[in-house]
């Protein structure tokens, strides 16, 4: 018994050690999204999006030698969940890098813990301006804040004669930030501000807000929330007749997604957004864009997924180029090595300025932003 005992033990630790061996031998990546809760279809494409990464780049040799492996977890649309997760992928899997956590008040549930464990992230979607401006250091974002996102809009208001908006926004850091930066905006341009309506993100009813809206004398609503609820809403207001020109922000609207499940409800509508799957060539990286929606539809993905997976894509990608760039997977050592690299993305260069106070400055690329209508079913380039 006590031989077969300690052959068993034996036999054990060869096994825990191929184990480790075999963990040694690659250099993992922490994914901190939602992939249940009100914002999972989002975090799914992001998290399909950052596969495609990590396969591209493996088969290509991966990062210093060694295969890149994504540890993904779920935040389940839950600002407490993405902190906990946050600290799991650091202390238990020693992720030195995470992407994530795709909404603005789930980023910023996590950012405290970066700071603690002094580990960087690459947030590839949130929006909130405070996310780079509140003195994180370990904070590298590649989307625009909603600030950007309104000093793009900006040069083209005047072309759509815009006279009065109101806001119907999701009640987060997401949501009343935007209403906020664009308000800002728009009183800067003359345009005058009417209704700041706020929604619940699990709420599937919003006739009460849109009733409030129909009755303004304003021209314009500007919505800022996830896809699913877009389409409550589009339909909604086309059930009460709303009609007001509707502008969308925040990147996340998926337009392919709205047609498919608003119909003709979604028709007018217009989209401000980060990437143009429907128009490669009008892209910054036209091969890029072309490689990228090839092989997301060769897994089989919906192609309504595009506007969100390219984030994904990217995110994983400038992780792997700063791995590189610090020659050693060491938190400390990518956080610094952010600051030089220069990765090609699908929505422009990546390259990361100082944004916040001085000394605890963080990291913020400048991606495009355009504008896009749906008319009739189909997407196009809104011409002014």
């Amino acid at each position: 018994m006590v031989s077969t005992i300690r052959h068993l033990s034996t036999a054990a630790l060869a096994i825990a050690l191929l184990s480790s061996t075999a963990h040694a031998q690659t250099i993992k990546i922490g994914v901190n999204e939602p992939l249940t809760g009100a914002f999972a279809a989002s975090g799914t494409y992001v998290v399909n999006g950052a596969k495609i990464a990590a396969d591209e780049i493996n088969a290509k040799g991966g990062v210093l030698g060694k295969q890149i492996e994504l540890v993904i977890e779920d935040n389940k649309s839950n600002p407490t969940e993405a902190a906990a997760v946050a600290e799991k992928l650091i202390t238990r899997d020693k992720v030195p890098v995470i992407m994530g956590a795709w909404g603005s008040s789930l980023t910023l549930a996590v950012m405290p813990k970066l700071m603690e464990y002094e580990t960087p992230m690459v947030v590839e979607t949130s929006s909130s301006s405070k996310i780079t401006t509140s003195g994180n250091p370990y904070i590298f974002r590649i989307s625009p804040p909603s600030p950007v996102e309104a000093a793009a809009f900006r040069q083209i208001v005047d072309k759509l004669g815009l006279k009065k908006a109101d806001f119907l926004v999701i009640n987060n850091d997401w949501g009343r930030g935007t209403a906020e930066d664009f308000s800002k905006m728009f009183k800067e341009k003359g345009i005058n501000v009417g209704l700041v309506e706020t929604m619940d993100q699990g709420a599937q009813d919003m006739s009460a807000q849109l009733s409030k809206i129909k009755g303004s004398d304003s021209e314009t609503l500007i919505v800022t929330t996830a896809v699913d609820q877009l389409t409550l809403i589009f339909k909604q207001a086309a059930a009460l007749g709303l009609k007001k020109k509707i502008i969308t922000t925040g990147g996340s609207q998926n337009p392919d997604q709205i047609i498919a499940q608003a119909g003709a409800a979604a028709n007018g509508t217009m989209h401000l957004t980060t990437f143009l799957p429907w128009f490669p060539d009008k892209t910054p990286n036209p091969k890029a864009t072309e490689y990228f929606i090839a092989e997301w539809k060769k897994r089989g993905f919906d192609f309504a997924g595009c506007t969100e997976s390219f984030r994904g894509y990217d995110g994983i990608r400038t992780a792997a180029a700063a791995i590189e760039k610090a020659g050693k997977a060491d938190p400390a050592a990518i956080k610094t090595a952010m600051w030089s690299i220069d990765v090609k993305g699908l929505n422009g260069d990546i390259v990361f300025k100082k944004s916040g106070p001085e000394g605890k400055e963080s990291g913020q690329s400048q991606p495009n932003v355009y504008l896009i209508e749906i008319s009739d079913g189909k997407i196009g380039m809104k011409t002014l």
